[in-house]
């Protein structure tokens, strides 16, 4: 803890000197802290104290305030890793499997609806844990949900391209059951089903896209954040010529660099809950999830960094899947976009551009706003109203 505390005092004291002279909203703190920081000058002003000794206070003032947060972010970790709560979930039976990747079977007579997770979490977000299963809520619901589980890349899977596993085990998957089938992808397997349903449409119905990302540059600062990962790929090559992959602490480094100081937050404010409430059993189900990551495959790391990140081969129409286009004005099929309004993973400028591109001159595509984050809305305590009734609405009203 005394690690984070001085890269604290590093990052958070040289910015407060260098922008001590201005009052813009820009200024790099919180709306809050501008407040307490003015309180504190304040009450320096009027028990006579001079300039020097006011920001002498301040500054012994923004150190207590790292000491408290600090220690609660301990206690939310420690509170964390001592959880009882442990995921024990029924497995569902295995309908198709092909080496490393499986179909699972939720059951349910209605229609069949197989969802494709990334290749860069485990699939059980789909199926995160009591009350926080959308795919057991559809299947109660009438409709029968099949999840692709990627699994754990072996030697083999660790060669495979994007094109690889799109025309590999999803379309063989895609042949091996009763169709015409929903494709629903989720975040990259998104682009993955969007992809496989414009090379297989005749065992396409219907598709679903979920926090998809299409225009990796969309937003002012995208485009600089997009070459920047791109740039980072040489250091990151010895790591994947060593493993054939990133490894999986690589994979989470990056989403943490998302969002740096959110994950103190979200464990300070776990340190104040109490452990025996359905949110706090619900925080320990999402970390255990997001902590039990898998390696990905170094192409397609190659392939994520460089042409999406990097060139935005996707919005330029330059991404090829075993040498064609993939453009999602081309499927004719019904489609529904979900878009959540707070995703911080896929911006939600990158998701809707991909909605505006597949519904030039169509009426049967359906763009949901959901007002959650990207995991909220599939596992979160809002899943159900930000995504679970509106897609079952959507797969109810199909044909």
């Amino acid at each position: 803890m005394a690690g984070l505390r001085r890269m604290l005092a590093l990052t958070a004291l040289p910015s407060f000197d260098n922008a001590w002279p201005s009052s813009s909203d820009a200024w790099p703190i919180s709306k809050a802290g501008r407040r307490e920081r003015d309180r504190i000058l304040d009450a320096a002003a009027a028990e006579g104290t001079d300039g020097a000794d006011g920001t002498a206070l301040l500054r012994a003032a923004v150190l207590r305030q790292m000491e408290e947060e600090d220690a609660g972010f301990a206690a939310g970790v420690r509170a964390y890793r001592d959880h009882p709560w442990r995921r024990d979930m029924p497995e569902p039976p295995t309908l198709w499997s092909e080496g490393c990747v499986r179909v699972l079977d939720f059951g349910g007579q209605g229609r069949p609806v197989l969802f494709v997770p990334s290749l860069i979490n485990r699939a059980y977000v789909l199926d995160l844990a009591p009350g926080a299963s959308m795919l057991r809520y559809l299947a109660e619901e009438g409709v029968r949900p099949l999840l692709l589980d990627w699994g754990t890349p072996g030697p083999a899977e660790r060669g495979f391209t994007l094109t690889d596993h799109i025309a590999g085990p999803l379309e063989r998957a895609l042949a091996a059951l009763p169709g015409p089938v929903v494709l629903a992808g989720y975040c990259m397997g998104g682009l993955l089903t969007l992809a496989a349903a414009l090379r297989q449409p005749e065992r396409v119905a219907a598709l679903a896209l979920l926090a998809t990302p299409w225009n990796f540059h969309a937003g002012p600062d995208a485009p600089a954040r997009g070459r920047s990962l791109a740039k980072l790929l040489p250091a990151l090559e010895p790591a994947m010529e060593l493993a054939g992959a990133l490894p999986t602490e690589m994979v989470q480094a990056l989403f943490a660099a998302l969002d740096p100081w959110g994950i103190a937050r979200k464990f300070r404010r776990f340190g104040k809950e109490r452990p025996d409430t359905d949110r706090a059993r619900l925080f320990v189900a999402l970390e255990d999830w997001l902590n039990d990551g898998v390696p990905l495959a170094a192409p397609v790391a190659r392939s994520c960094f460089q042409d999406w990140y990097g060139r935005n081969d996707t919005a330029r129409l330059a991404w090829r899947v075993a040498g064609a286009v993939v453009d999602p004005a081309d499927w004719a099929g019904p489609l529904f976009v979900a878009v959540p309004r707070a995703d911080r993973i896929v911006p939600p400028a990158s998701a809707l551009a991909l909605a505006l591109r597949a519904g030039q001159g169509r009426a049967s595509m359906t763009l949901h706003e959901a007002g959650a984050g990207h995991i909220g809305m599939v596992a979160g305590p809002m899943a159900r109203s930000a995504l679970w009734r509106p897609l079952l609405g959507w797969l109810r009203s199909l044909p």
